[in-house]
């Protein structure tokens, strides 16, 4: 069984094509090949920044001749059908066959397809393959019509046997002919050579300059930077990203560290460190003992005479030019905060369109604000110092220094509230408002943080869903799902307790105040939407718009409203928008379960009980009862429950009455039953009180107890009896127990 080798050499590939590059070319033969029907025993792609190349081993050397039979027309059909029949079979007419079925006598043809040899089918693939591959960009180059990242060079492609004799797969690709000779490094490879087996190619490689595969040139150069740095009582700043891509920009890595001029050293480290990434791609070095970032490390793709000398003065030079930039904006900003504060930027923010129907930046710090101080009281926040936060959190978003490297903002912005004098709390709250970015960054739990990251990810969610701009499908372009996720995470992660629902409506408010600012003549904004309820309702206007969400309590306004004839919370846009939200909330929190090891129909059966919009009581709540379910009497217990209130739902529906109270003991006929009525009565005057308590695991506990005398009841009792009093009671027994258990959760939404 013969081995493949292929690579296609050519001019620099980007680094950041490379990897996926490696897994185009491996994905597209071996789907290819085995199509045609070779089989492999494995494979492995690989990508410099000059080559990619793919090793296939235990290939076999032909593929299977393949046998066919089609059905043809009825016999007796006209002759034109047959004829065409057999053209697309590739038979003659004397070799068909009839033969009888059910629906009459048919034509049959047996199509045999001789198999064909693997470097006729690699080839083939090959060519294909080249010609229609994924890059993201490509080019044309010279007069031919073939288009690749960059220029292509040569292609080697061969199939090496078990006695070790390799043969040229035969292939010519816009005048590129395949063959069996590659070359090395640009620079210090020798001549071109010739390669027989995978294991040549890379030994030779590797001979010539060449480290064939990105986790051994990644590897290589991590250790050899640790070792500089180390021997300096250094230590590299890691960075996973940046060693990937460097990675990728050299075939053979020498490693070498270089000097940050000391004019630069007191810039914040993170500056410096950006600064080099961004521009330089250069990894930082840090002094452990004061934690500053004082050398750098610079991965270059040729040995020299002078032992990279001449390349670190051009590095450096190079660097302290951009450092300068980066020094002049540090400058340049502290000399504005301490002349002008904070406040000066946060001006500024009025110039600045967040999005053209929701204000500037100015207009969204201003309702973060009132959100934060409102949020700031639950988190256990001072209400001064959450507003006082929000005030200035976006405000280095005017800065020069953020204007140059966005991806400092919030990091800035807390240096810079540190330079104006601002509380610590405060100044925290700048750079982790943030907070959480994804899945696996770290949540903020100092309270002011928490309150002022709540409050601005609330005001984006109900924002764009008062414009109606909510993710569909694959598509989020505003990040609303990374933003309800880290409102979940922030609520869950700091144990916050608050309706939900509340301040979704709270936000809802003022960005309708925005609209009433923006476009009072505009009939679609949420404001004219209930002045035009008002008035087709006949309610007063006034009335109307005069409900203070922020200075009334939820339930009481839900109340207040509910006592009007003419309106009904429902018709009110603000309750449509937030029920929708929150539903969307719901749904990423499923998500975050799922992740956390909660089964959905689990989460489903506490999202239907009451106080669904109090986060953290839901999740307390979807924990106790997946604990509870994993257990014998849990899921046996779910079971009885389910048969109660099949039998009881069944009874209720064709009875036309329901069976929810009235169950008395004097009419139980048999000791099972009156063990039931017992075992009730105890698990209600336990789980009652832990339900208040919000003590789930002892509701959960209690309701465990339930198993063995529901058990029992239905193995001695038949409900349905004829004595229609005994099925009364027994019909409302087992209403009693569809209560008791439905206090802890929705236990009909569970599967199984």
């Amino acid at each position: 069984m013969p081995d493949l080798l292929i690579e296609l050499f050519s001019e620099e590939i980007p680094a950041r094509m490379q990897e996926k590059a490696a897994a185009d070319l491996l994905k597209a033969m071996t789907d290819g090949m085995v199509d045609a029907g070779l089989t492999y025993a494995g494979a492995k792609a690989f990508a410099t920044p000059r080559r990619l190349a793919l090793t296939v081993h235990g290939l076999t050397a032909n593929s299977p001749t393949l046998r066919e039979e089609r059905r043809g027309p009825k016999v007796g059909a006209p002759d034109k059908a047959i004829e065409g029949f057999c053209r697309g079979a590739g038979v003659s007419r004397d070799q068909l066959e009839e033969r009888e079925d059910k629906k009459g006598a048919f034509y049959y043809a047996t199509v045999t397809t001789p198999g064909r040899q693997a470097a006729e089918i690699v080839a083939e693939q090959l060519e294909k393959t080249v010609r229609n591959f994924p890059w993201p960009k490509s080019m044309r180059w010279g007069a031919g019509s073939l288009r690749w990242v960059r220029p292509l060079h040569s292609i080697l492609c061969i199939l090496t046997d078990d006695a070790g004799e390799a043969s040229v797969v035969p292939l010519d690709i816009d005048g590129i002919t395949a063959g069996r000779v590659t070359s090395g490094h640009r620079f210090m490879g020798v001549a071109p050579f010739e390669v027989s087996s995978f294991e040549d190619y890379e030994t030779k490689l590797k001979r010539a300059k060449v480290i064939l595969s990105t986790d051994e040139r990644a590897e290589t150069l991590w250790n050899d930077a640790q070792q500089i740095a180390f021997a300096r009582g250094l230590e590299l700043v890691e960075d996973k990203g940046l060693l990937r891509e460097v990675a990728g920009l050299v075939e053979w890595p020498v490693v070498l560290m270089g000097e940050i001029e000391d004019r630069f050293l007191s810039l914040p480290a993170e500056v410096l460190q950006t600064s080099m990434k961004e521009h330089q791609k250069f990894f930082s070095v840090r002094n452990p003992a004061t934690g500053r970032i004082e050398k750098f490390v610079t991965v270059a793709n040729i040995e020299t005479a002078d032992h990279g000398a001449t390349i670190l003065a051009g590095n450096q030079k190079v660097l302290a030019a951009r450092l300068s930039d980066a020094a002049f904006f540090w400058e340049n900003d502290l000399r504005t905060v301490r002349d002008h504060g904070m406040e000066h930027w946060t001006d500024g923010l009025a110039s600045v369109t967040f999005h053209n129907k929701l204000g500037s930046q100015k207009d969204r710090v201003e309702r973060i604000a009132a959100l934060a101080r409102e949020i700031a009281p639950v988190v256990g926040a001072d209400a001064d110092a959450a507003e006082q936060a929000a005030r200035i959190a976006k405000a280095d978003l005017q800065s020069e220094m953020v204007g140059e490297f966005p991806e400092l903002q919030g990091l800035m912005g807390r240096y810079y509230a540190e330079a104006a004098g601002l509380p610590p709390e405060v100044a925290a709250a700048a750079q982790e408002h943030y907070s959480p970015l994804g899945p696996t960054d770290s949540v903020p739990s100092a309270p002011v943080s928490v309150a002022v990251a709540l409050a601005d990810k609330l005001d984006t969610l109900t924002g764009f869903w008062a414009i109606d701009e909510k993710p569909t499908g694959s598509k989020d372009p505003y990040a609303l799902r990374r933003a309800a996720l880290g409102v979940i995470r922030l609520v869950l992660g700091n144990g916050v307790r608050f309706s939900l629902e509340r301040q979704i409506l709270l936000a809802l408010f003022r960005v309708e105040k925005l609209f009433a600012k923006l476009s009072a003549g505009d009939p679609n904004t949420p404001l004219n939407l209930r002045r035009r309820y008002a008035a087709s309702t006949g309610l007063d206007e006034d009335r109307l718009r005069t409900l203070e969400f922020e200075t009334i309590d939820l339930d009481e306004l839900k109340k207040q409203i509910d006592s009007w004839s003419a309106v009904r919370k429902e018709d009110l846009v603000e309750f449509q928008l937030a029920g929708d939200l929150l539903a969307f909330f719901h749904d990423r929190l499923k998500v975050h379960l799922r992740d956390e090891g909660i089964p959905h129909d689990v989460i489903d059966a506490c999202l239907a009980m009451p106080g669904n919009d109090d986060l953290t009581l839901l999740v307390k709540r979807a924990e106790a009862l997946a604990a509870f379910r994993k257990t014998d009497d849990g899921e046996n217990l779910v079971q009885g429950f389910k048969r109660a209130n099949n039998i009881l739902t069944q009874a209720e529906e064709n009875d036309g009455v329901e069976y929810s109270f009235g169950a008395d003991p004097k009419f139980a006929e048999a000791d099972e039953e009156r063990a039931l009525f017992d075992a009730l009565q105890q698990a209600e005057g336990r789980i009652a009180p832990a339900m208040r308590d919000e003590d789930f695991a002892t509701a959960m506990q209690a309701m465990a107890g339930l198993r063995a005398p529901i058990d029992a009841f239905f193995e001695a009792v038949q409900v349905n009896t004829d004595n229609q009093i005994v099925r009364r009671n027994r019909l409302n027994l087992l209403g009693m127990i569809r209560k008791v258990c439905l206090q802890a959760a929705d236990l009909t939404k569970l599967e199984g």
